[in-house]
């Protein structure tokens, strides 16, 4: 059991970490929270919570694995190098796939209960 403590600490450090150092990360933390402002006041269903919370726990877990393999590239070489720059524009590419689904899966979700709320037809 201490072991697992432990393992939580050093997950915890990790986010801790992102938290201070990423840009990215907080902006993406500040949009899940905005979802999950919406998904409360759009009164989403369990589905919806589901997929809202995929979505939001994929993309913060991507960001974070990329600035992994970031850091990891950075310390392996410290100036431009063409394989290293394909490796990081390819785990930049993953997370924004996933941010770019999880948008498509929001206004999938919120849009119809927003124009319902505005009393709007088409």
């Amino acid at each position: 059991m201490n072991r697992f403590i432990k393992s939580v600490g050093y997950a915890l450090s990790g986010i801790k970490y992102c938290l201070a150092t990423g840009k990215n990360f907080r902006i993406q933390l500040v949009v899940a929270l905005i979802v999950i402002g919406m998904g409360i006041a759009l009164q989403c269903t369990a589905i919806e919570w589901l997929v809202l919370l995929l979505c939001i726990g994929i993309v913060l877990s991507l960001e974070m694995m990329n600035s992994a393999i970031e850091k990891s590239c950075d310390m392996q070489q410290t100036g431009v190098h063409p394989t290293i720059k394909i490796i990081k524009d390819m785990a930049a590419g993953a997370v924004l796939l996933m941010s770019v689904v999880s948008a498509i899966c929001g206004a999938i979700i919120f849009l119809p209960k927003l124009l319902h709320f505005f009393n709007l037809n088409f």
